[in-house]
Formats: C-alpha cells, sequence, structure tokens
C-alpha cells in the first residue's frame, strides 16, 4: 500500500511539473516548447526514415516492367502515408469515413443466370463525355466490391470518378443478395466459384464488342477475378486488370483477422454483415440450411465452415478456402495485371503475397506498399478527395487501353 501511494505521489508530481513546463515554457523558459519540438522532429525523422518509401515492384517481365515505369510513375514514387494515420488498422478503419464519396447516378441491370438466379449491374454510361462520343468504342471498366460491398462503396465511387474524367464507360458487378436485389435461388457467391462473373463478363462484352475492355477488383472482388484469370488464360476479352487488397493465402487471412484484435476490429463485424444478408433473404436459403446454426457463427471462418463452403459443395472448408486462394493461380494469368497490396493488410498479411510465383510470370506485376493496410493508402495531411490506390487505379486502366500495345512490343 505505501509502495502504490508514493507511485501516485511522484506520477502527480511529474504530471505537474510537465504542465508547468509546458506552459512556462510556451511563454516563458521554453523548456516545453524545446518538449514539443524535440518530440516532433523526433517523430518527422521516424515517418521519414520508415514510414514514408517507395513501394516495391515486382515485376516477372522487362516488357511490363518498363511499361509501368513509363505510363503509370506511381509505382516508383514514394508513398507518404496521411501522417497523422499511417498504421495498417488505422488506415482501414478511418478511409470510409475520411473520404469524400462521389455522387453517381447509376442504371440498374438485371441479368438472368443458367441456374435461375439474377445479378444486379450497376451502370454509369458516361454518355456526356466528348472524349468517346461513340459509345460502340467507348472504353468499359467493369468494378468488382469486396465480400461484402455494393456499387455504393466509396473505393468504387472514386473510381467512377476517375474513368468518368478519362471519358470511360463503368459497369459495378454486385454479388447476389448484395446489391438490394431479390435472391432467387439459394445461391450467393464465393471468392471460388467464377461462374457469375464469367456471365458478367461475356454480358458486357456482347453489347459493346468493338470497346476496350479492363476490370478493377477490390477485396475479395480481386479475389475472384485473380482466380476467374488463371482459370481463363487468354480466353478473355479483358485487355488487363487491377487488383487492389487482395487476400491471396485465405488460410492465412483467416489466422490473422482471429487475433483478438482483429477479430474485435474487423472479423466480427464483417460476419454480422454477413449474417444480416442470410436473414434478409431467409425465406429462400432456409430450405437447404439450418439459418439458426449458421446465425451462431462467430468469424468468417466459422461462417464459410457452416454456409458457404456448403453451398458450393466442398468436403471440408479447407476444401474451399485452398480453392478460393488465387496464390496458386497467379502463374497461369496471361495478360497484363496489377495488384497493389500494404504489407501492414491484416486480411492479406505480406508473408502470404506470391511475390515469387510473381517473378515467374511476365504478365504480373505486385505493387507492395509498406503501410496502407486494407483498402486504406490515405495520403496526404487531410485525405478526403484521393488515395495512392486511386491514382494507380487511374493510371493503370488509362495506360492498357491508350498504350496497351506497347506490352507486346517490348
Amino acid at each position: 500500500m505505501l509502495g502504490m501511494l508514493n507511485l501516485q505521489g511522484l506520477t502527480r508530481d511529474l504530471s505537474l511539473y510537465l504542465e508547468s513546463q509546458v506552459r512556462v515554457g510556451l511563454f516563458g523558459s521554453g523548456v516545453g516548447l524545446s518538449l514539443v519540438l524535440g518530440f516532433g522532429a523526433a517523430y518527422a525523422w521516424y515517418y521519414l526514415s520508415v514510414v514514408a518509401k517507395k513501394p516495391q515492384l515486382v515485376v516477372g517481365g522487362e516488357g511490363l516492367c518498363t511499361f509501368l515505369k513509363k505510363h503509370c510513375p506511381a509505382v516508383t514514387e514514394t508513398f507518404y502515408p496521411t501522417l497523422w494515420c499511417w498504421e495498417g488498422r488505422a488506415q482501414t478503419l478511418l478511409r470510409p469515413f475520411i473520404t469524400v464519396k462521389p455522387l453517381v447516378h447509376y442504371s440498374n441491370e438485371l441479368i438472368k443466370t443458367a441456374d435461375g438466379g439474377q445479378i444486379s449491374l450497376d451502370w454509369f454510361n458516361n454518355n456526356d463525355n466528348t472524349l468517346y462520343p461513340d459509345a460502340s468504342i467507348r472504353p468499359t471498366i467493369l468494378l468488382l466490391p469486396g465480400l461484402t460491398g455494393t456499387s455504393r462503396e466509396s473505393y468504387i465511387l472514386h473510381m467512377i470518378q476517375h474513368s468518368e474524367t478519362l471519358g470511360y464507360r463503368c459497369v459495378v458487378f454486385n454479388n447476389r443478395g448484395v446489391g438490394g436485389e431479390e435472391l432467387l435461388t439459394p445461391r450467393t457467391y464465393c471468392a471460388a466459384n467464377t461462374e457469375d462473373l464469367e456471365t458478367v463478363i461475356n454480358h458486357v462484352h456482347n453489347m459493346y464488342p468493338e470497346a476496350p475492355f479492363v476490370a478493377a477488383g477490390v477485396s475479395m472482388g480481386g479475389m475472384l477475378l485473380v482466380n476467374y484469370l488463371g482459370k481463363t488464360g487468354r480466353q478473355t476479352p479483358l485487355r488487363g486488370a487491377a487488383i487492389f487488397s487482395a487476400g491471396w493465402e485465405v488460410f492465412e487471412s483467416a489466422i490473422t483477422l482471429e487475433k483478438p484484435i482483429n477479430w474485435v476490429l474487423f472479423n466480427y463485424y464483417l460476419t454480422t454483415c454477413l449474417q444480416a444478408a442470410i436473414t434478409r433473404h431467409r425465406h429462400v436459403l432456409e430450405k437447404q440450411f439450418n439459418i439458426d446454426h449458421i446465425m451462431k457463427a462467430k468469424s468468417i471462418r466459422e461462417f464459410d465452415t457452416r454456409f458457404t463452403s456448403v453451398m458450393f459443395g466442398y468436403p471440408t472448408n479447407d476444401h474451399y478456402y485452398r480453392d478460393a486462394s488465387p496464390c496458386h493461380r497467379v502463374k497461369s494469368i496471361e495478360i497484363p495485371v496489377l495488384c497493389l497490396n500494404a504489407l501492414d493488410d491484416v486480411f492479406s498479411p505480406g508473408h502470404a503475397i506470391p511475390v515469387e510465383a510473381a517473378k515467374q510470370n511476365p504478365n504480373v506485376a505486385l505493387v507492395l506498399t509498406s503501410y496502407g493496410g486494407h483498402i486504406g493508402f490515405l495520403e496526404g495531411i487531410w485525405p478526403r478527395q484521393q488515395t495512392y490506390m486511386d491514382r494507380i487505379f487511374k493510371q493503370f486502366v488509362k495506360a492498357i487501353i491508350e498504350h496497351g500495345n506497347e506490352i507486346l512490343d517490348m
């Protein structure tokens, strides 16, 4: 007890001393100001020497590397994460609240699938642009949101805003049961099954067969896109693709997300979002699934074990996770693909990024930042208008659409 009292007294005396020094220092002795300036200088030194770095550029072929350095200069520029918010979890959590949501007016289209289901597509046709007034040859960008995302996510809206300035048309692929439409069959979606994506890509290409066609996928949307490209090789109408914050190895992602702090911040919330979709479509799904059992899941892994892997016919959830992991299909990609990841992304741990596989494929480029989190990449003092991911997206899709033929000549 005596020791505790002495500690409390010492803490109080130290607090009073520091308060008086800062108060006096600002207007008198300068000791407090020196402390503040010293801390600021130390923080600035740490930020400039440790945090602000050029991304690692891992490219399997010299041609794609030269192409990116010429037409996508952001891949070689120093990335300056937001000074007061550079840690991965902070970037991930704050991005949706900090960045503005551009106003985008969509036209919706529902397309039927072979099994009797339907897919919701949100179109931004950009008919008023003067760069590509002919809709038949206007470049088209297909956008794939994340696990529970829709066309209203801020990162999707920013991609559309940048595409609008370039004169391009955008179409957002909303996964079944997520975009607000009715679920007609007891089937939703997963990262491994690419049937719906193939349906969408063929549908969009058939509508505008002469238009240059590029895709961009974010998080699970990026995983799905890589899995599709690995399966199709060159048998795709896409000229190129951009992948942002993909989870490359699902087992490793699950392990990281199940760490206590990450479970509290991300895992449990996403699980409840997935369960909310189940509740919304309960009248269709309860014919084949034990909904009450699914609603007791406390993590994404438990949800996938009780629902996703069962729905798509996998013997176990481990079988599903291996099939869903896009790291196994990097070697089979045969069109130019740029992949942006932050090494501090808790959804996609850095040690699981397929660096060696990318080095063996001349069509794949990895851009790896030290910081940035999951779909974060905030930069600047007050990053409301644009992120590093937005800049990469704009430069890359423009490069592929307007200069893509150069890759073949390199």
